[in-house]
């Protein structure tokens, strides 16, 4: 039996940390170990893991503090396997473990094309060099889309054996269970839009797509962060207060997308959109800008009309005012491409570690 630590920021709800529960809940027993470790032992999601997975929490919520204890425990476990997700948190684990770790196999999972998220930090260039050092030296490197994987093989020279195509999965039958919670409709054209509140995610353009359409049409705004107060001020500078509905995080957000009528997805870059691919499961259609990051390709793989890409701001409003309002807020029959469906991504996923770990 192969022992496999999966190293998480915190539970705070957010698309990577739910791909990696998944991914660990779903391990056969009987082959592996699995282990989850975890700076920051707060969030929703901690109910989410499977009582069989011991959790331990660093108790370090800044991954520069985290590094030496994760070490240590990294050296008492002596796992075969560690899995990270998101590009700050796989660069400073290889950093980190770089020596003393000749036993265990690393695998990163990048959530994000990471031209895109450069721009997120101080010292994009110096970040730029550790991508290229250290992700060829992890075991493999998982990626969410074909975009992702060709911007690591383009821009970073990542080799392609390192790069491993793993879709998101979702739990199909468990989410529409849920999305049928019922949940009182409105007059007009519901839309629905869920992710952090950051700039990223494009809700700042979002609303002001929203006053080009009619009085009736209405927005459910699923989600917390940083960028709320001013949200919440543009709208109100827009005249569409009464029209926008901040309802913060969900527990259940699947019932909302069940009752709106499109699923809207504004994001000024993404890696797989989770929140998509699960609106799409509950037989929502999606709007999304094309830089969404892998929505193209579920485009590509979906029913006609599954998913209409458009750009921000005409182009977006057109899609928009094309659809019309359905009183009924139960779920539709899954848009879902099946190649997303969590029993499938989990054999693929097996599937990469008895690889790997055997390599």
């Amino acid at each position: 039996m192969q022992t496999v630590v999966f190293i998480l920021p915190s539970f705070a709800g957010g698309g990577a940390e739910r791909v990696m529960l998944k991914l660990a809940n779903g391990l056969d027993q009987d082959r592996f170990d699995a282990r989850i470790v975890v700076l920051e032992e707060s969030g929703p999601l901690r109910r989410d893991v499977a009582l069989h997975i011991p959790v331990l929490s660093l108790d370090c919520p800044r991954i520069r503090a985290a590094l030496i204890p994760l070490r240590r425990v990294l050296k008492r476990l002596s796992p075969e396997l560690v899995v990270t997700t998101m590009g700050y948190l796989n660069l400073s684990v290889l950093l980190a473990c770089r020596i003393g770790f000749s036993k265990t196999r690393f695998i990163v999972r990048e959530a994000n094309e990471p031209t895109a998220t450069l721009q997120a930090f101080r010292w994009p260039g110096l970040i730029r060099l550790l991508y290229r050092f250290l992700y060829p030296r992890a075991q493999a490197v998982i990626c969410p889309s074909q975009a992702i994987l060709e911007n690591l093989r383009r821009e970073f020279s990542l080799p392609s054996c390192r790069l491993r195509l793993l879709r998101n999965p979702v739990d199909v039958a468990g989410l529409r269970a849920l999305a049928s919670a019922t949940i009182a409709s409105t007059d007009g054209v519901t839309f629905v839009a869920s992710g952090r509140l950051t700039e990223q995610k494009g809700f700042d353009r979002l609303l002001n797509m929203l006053v080009e359409l009619p009085e009736q049409a209405r927005l459910r705004l699923l989600g917390d962060g940083p960028l709320l107060p001013s949200l919440q001020r543009q709208a109100i500078d827009l005249g569409i207060s009464d029209r926008v509905e901040f309802l913060g995080f969900q527990n259940n957000p699947w019932r909302y997308y069940a009752a709106a009528d499109a699923f809207l997805l504004p994001s000024r870059w993404e890696g797989m959109p989770n929140a998509a691919l699960e609106a799409l499961a509950c037989g929502t259609p999606v709007i999304s800008t094309p830089e969404a990051g892998g929505i193209g390709e579920v485009a590509a793989l979906a029913a006609d009309g599954a998913i209409q890409l458009a750009t921000a701001g005409e182009p977006f409003v057109a899609a928009m005012k094309s659809i019309t309002h359905r009183p009924e807020a139960t779920p539709r029959p899954s848009l879902l491409p099946d190649v997303f469906l969590l029993s499938v991504v989990e054999r693929d996923f097996m599937q990469i570690l008895s690889t790997d770990a055997a390599n």
